[in-house]
């Protein structure tokens, strides 16, 4: 509710007190709303990259072997904390195990896990099914086909567009992954019974479940309100300020700016969420990024966004004729684009710094494109929050209650991006074929699987440092640690506290962990702390690096 989100920007704010530059304060919700958390953050804002490998080790292997096993990945990098204009002092860490982790052995996770949607009823898991992933799937599809074909007309193309592609084909595959869960009969039988057992006990305990309608009916009807908005909402609104229709870091910026102006002149605990004290820190490394924006990238993205929009809600639809008028959508790309100031962040700085009066007086083609589906933006999303956000939240947060009183704490929360321990162990795993996964990989076998073109071709690097290598070395393994997306870069620690390795990635049969978890076959990849010592020490010559990381 409104109140809600007033409050709970309130203790952010509170909990922050003087000191913004450096402390960030979330509430966050757990259990669907069963319980709430303050999480108090010390923020490092000058973080500077000390190590990076090259993208054909970091990534080799290439989509085929993402979300699988065996890998041979050095997928990591190392950055340094700075205070004051020198490297921070930490006083608690994790030291560096040189020999790493043994099969059996006990393992924890410390990381931040995306989302998952392992307390979701069966009409917001059919949801999912039936409108959500499909709907995904295909434009990532389409998106992953453009952007290869991009690509491929050049090295300059190529580069622009990598973060991008390796993104898509990255989500599609995970999307994929989370849609053959849900269409596994076995996967939905056990999810309707889970619900069928949690209905029958708030029968047997109403007072547990409080007044109100029933809450899964009352989520039923919230997700058929959302299948008739859903494809306006993502075209003209979108999650995390990213509206399908509008594919560009301009606009991205000029929507910023623009909502940014607007927000700014209400109270902190009246604005969006992403515009108050608290998120405003992060919202101004985004927008005054000086990364460099290319022109002829954000014409092709653009005239695709708006391609499909017209796609979608129709030649006739209002919003689309006042959006093209009688613009294509690749001439109209190319007019904003080459029309927006927007790339300059000096132009970004003034109008933010400028509020409103600023925006008023713009005329970059991006501001008045952003101003002019405005308004129908924050509708679809008010609409969005209040008939099927609120509805779900509150009637999760009373299945939240019933959960607990049922089952207690034994069942851990939904992640919501925030910090967790996992436990695991180093083991390996038998496949649905019965193949038999051993738990690590070793030097020797990155070289046996190179064949010298992309994406299986090792760098010069590696090749001319093969003989001073001990090939025995174990480079990647798995665990039984539950993870998800977001805990990439996550240390791995044994039961001493030692950094044994990294998490990079799950194996194929984690993608449906965003609904459950089996431990026969549900598998973290990480990359191994010796090699990633025998990688710094014998290719790189990070001989400085090997010795602070063993605490010399």
């Amino acid at each position: 509710s409104t109140a809600q989100k007033a409050e709970k920007s309130n203790i952010e704010s509170e909990c922050i007190g003087q000191d913004k530059d450096v402390t960030r304060c979330d509430v966050v919700e757990l259990y669907h709303g069963g319980q709430y958390d303050l999480y108090r953050y010390h923020r490092f804002q000058d973080v500077r990259l000390v190590f990076a490998p090259e993208k054909a080790i970091a990534f080799f292997g290439g989509d085929p072997d993402n979300f699988n096993f065996p890998r041979y990945d050095l997928d990591l990098s190392l950055l340094r904390a700075y205070e004051n204009g020198k490297p921070a002092v930490v006083k608690d860490y994790f030291p560096f195990s040189k020999s790493g982790a043994e099969a059996g052995e006990l393992t924890f996770v410390t990381g931040h896990p995306g989302s998952t949607q392992r307390q979701l009823t069966v009409s917001q898991l059919e949801t999912l099914r039936d409108v959500a992933l499909p709907s995904r799937l295909f434009r990532s599809a389409e998106a992953r086909g453009m952007l290869n074909q991009y690509a491929a007309t050049g090295g300059e193309a190529a580069r622009v567009s990598q973060e991008d592609r390796f993104g898509i084909e990255n989500s599609y595959k995970a999307l994929y992954g989370e849609l053959q869960a849900l269409l596994d009969p076995a996967v939905f039988n056990g999810k309707r019974a889970e619900e069928a057992a949690l209905r029958s006990y708030a029968k047997a305990h109403p007072k547990v479940l409080g007044t109100g309608g029933n809450p899964w009916d009352e989520i039923e009807s919230a997700q058929k309100i959302y299948r008739t908005i859903e494809t306006r909402f993502l075209q003209l609104e979108g999650p995390r300020n990213n509206p399908r229709a509008f594919w560009t870091d301009e606009f991205r910026i000029a929507r910023m700016l623009v909502r940014g102006a607007a927000e700014r002149a209400k109270p902190n605990n009246m604005r969006l969420r992403e515009y108050t004290d608290a998120a405003q820190p992060s919202l101004k490394q985004v927008l005054f990024s000086p990364a460099p924006i290319s022109p002829e990238y954000q014409k092709l993205t653009l005239a695709f966004s708006l391609t499909k929009m017209r796609e979608s809600l129709g030649a006739d639809d209002p919003t689309v004729k006042s959006v093209l008028g009688k613009d294509s959508p690749t001439a109209l790309a190319a007019k904003l684009v080459d029309g927006t100031k927007l790339a300059d962040v000096a132009v970004r700085k003034q109008l933010w710094e400028g509020g409103q009066a600023a925006i008023d007086a713009s005329t970059d083609p991006m501001i008045l494109l952003a101003k002019k589906v405005d308004e129908e933006g924050r509708n679809l999303r008010k609409r969005y929050e209040d008939e099927v956000d609120a509805v779900e939240n509150k009637n999760a947060e009373r299945i939240a209650k019933l959960r607990f009183a049922k089952y207690g704490t034994g069942a851990y929360p939904d992640a919501t991006f925030t910090l967790r321990l996992s436990y695991g162990e180093v083991k390996g795993w038998t496949t649905a074929k019965g193949v038999t996964v051993p738990p690590f990989t070793d030097f020797g076998g990155a070289f046996d699987r190179a064949t010298g073109a992309d994406p299986f071709a090792l760098p010069d690097s590696w090749l001319s440092a093969k003989d001073r290598l001990n090939l025995g070395q174990r480079f990647d393994f798995v665990t039984t640690n539950d993870i998800i997306g977001g805990n990439s870069g996550s240390p791995m620690t044994n039961q001493k506290g030692e950094v044994v390795g990294l998490i990079f990635d799950g194996n194929i049969e984690s993608l449906g962990g965003a609904f459950y978890y089996d431990e026969k076959v549900n598998r973290a990849v990480a990359v191994h702390s010796g090699a990633i010592l025998e990688a710094l020490d014998k290719i790189y010559g990070a001989k400085a690096i090997v010795r602070e990381l063993a605490g010399q």
